[in-house]
């Protein structure tokens, strides 16, 4: 199976920051993670994401694996 393109940043995955929402610590994050717990206050903070070939492929669960995909899937995501 050819692999799509979208699927590189969750299978070669890449550091990436963000500030906490809660009290503005820089945190790195991977592309391939939804959560991160916050080194200074200890919050849960999620990663804003759009759609990703997760949520619409039939095939994505052989094109990234089945680790990713039930982390990017699963109990991960925001309520």
């Amino acid at each position: 199976m050819l692999n799509c393109p979208g699927s590189s940043s969750l299978k070669q995955a890449t550091p990436e920051s963000i500030a906490c929402p809660h009290c503005g610590t820089e945190l790195e994050i991977w592309s391939d993670e939804v959560k991160t717990t916050c080194t200074g206050c200890k919050a849960t903070v999620f990663k804003a994401q759009g759609q990703s070939c997760i949520d619409w492929c039939k095939f994505a669960r052989q094109c990234v694996g089945d680790e990713v995909y039930e982390r990017m899937k699963g109990s991960g995501s925001q309520p």
